[in-house]
């Protein structure tokens, strides 16, 4: 089996002849590259390259593929700041009143440059990569994480509390559209699968009642519309998502990269063989600063318990930091392939 054949085998639920290994490490790859993250983001090319050589030098079987985490936002007008040597960022939002959302104008995004360079450099990965090494186009942020954005996030759980229900939700329908809008355009360039970040709708932000409210439904419109474009989706929340991980399931996803805050046999004890998993490593503590016989130690750990389904890729359970030592990334995949 090549690397594209192992992860579809995990998403279906068939046996691969090794643990696919795909990992969120963007940061990393660029860092390895010698590439600073404002020459990353700027240029579809060197984002491609990047992920290339980090194939070529690690062998795992897919790639996820970044730019940040406010691509979106700043699509629809959030200030974003675009830093040397990190990848871009927001601090505040773009709507001050919640009522603002009132006058909002429908947005192409795909006249936003850094969409256009994220798109680009998905196909140009897939055009590289064909069908041997399996290509996630990462969508960047779900609904309510968007609206967390745009409002700013303060002020965005003080909404969910005393906000005009109806104004809430024309925010949340305005931003599902466009979480949507970059859904289509990702399928168009042949990646393999999409996915979506929603850490605000974790449950260190709002209670489980809440994202049952006001984000799983939205995630759900997103999983679907992913569907009707033919391909598997991916859906991330940071944080220990336990309380929420049945309402996660509802969404329909095909996979789930859970954080390492996350209990994996909870996860294994509710998904089975029903949703693949996708993780979860602690990326920080053991995989960026950790010894490589820790690491090794917490590979073993992970792998004993989803070793009793077909349904897992291991990955970090958040994106890799760019001071990860080589030593680690090679322990961690090589005891995954090792392991009987």
């Amino acid at each position: 089996m090549n690397g594209y054949e192992r992860i579809q085998a995990a998403l279906k639920g068939e046996k691969p002849d090794q643990t696919p290994v795909m990992l969120h490490n963007f940061m990393m790859a660029a860092e390895e590259a010698g590439v600073s993250m404002a020459t990353y983001r700027e240029n579809p090319q060197v984002v491609a390259d990047t992920f290339i050589k980090s194939v070529e030098k690690y062998q795992f079987d897919g790639v996820l593929i970044d730019l940040d985490t406010v691509t979106l936002a700043g699509a629809v007008g959030v200030p974003v700041d675009f830093p040397e040597h990190e990848p871009a960022r927001s601090a505040t939002g773009n709507l001050h009143d919640l009522s603002e959302v009132k006058s909002l104008k429908k947005v192409n995004i795909e006249n936003y440059r850094y969409v256009q360079n994220w798109l680009e450099a998905v196909r140009l990965a897939k055009q590289h990569f064909g069908n041997e090494i399996y290509v996630r186009g990462n969508c960047d942020q779900a609904p309510f994480s968007l609206a967390s954005m745009m409002r700013g996030s303060q002020n965005w759980m003080l909404d969910m509390l005393m906000g005009e229900p109806d104004m809430i939700q024309e925010l949340l329908e305005y931003c599902a559209d466009i979480s949507c809008q970059f859904i289509r355009l990702m399928a168009q360039t042949g990646c393999d699968m999409v996915s979506n970040g929603d850490s605000p709708a974790g449950p260190e932000m709002i209670s489980p009642e809440m994202y049952e409210m006001f984000a799983m439904p939205f995630e759900k419109r997103v999983v679907d519309v992913a569907h009707e474009c033919k391909l598997p989706y991916t859906l991330h929340i940071c944080g220990n998502t336990e309380p929420i991980i049945e309402a996660m399931f509802k969404t329909g996803a095909d996979a789930f990269e859970l954080d390492y805050k996350t209990n994996a046999q909870k996860a294994f004890d509710v998904f089975h063989n029903d949703a693949c998993f996708i993780g979860n490593i602690d990326p920080s503590s053991v995989l960026a600063m950790g010894s490589p016989e820790l690491v090794e130690k917490k590979t073993i750990e992970l792998m004993n318990i989803f070793s009793k389904t077909n349904r897992f890729i291991l990955n970090a359970g958040c994106a890799i930091p760019s001071n990860t030592p080589e030593e680690n990334l090679r322990r961690m995949i090589q005891t995954a392939r090792d392991y009987k």
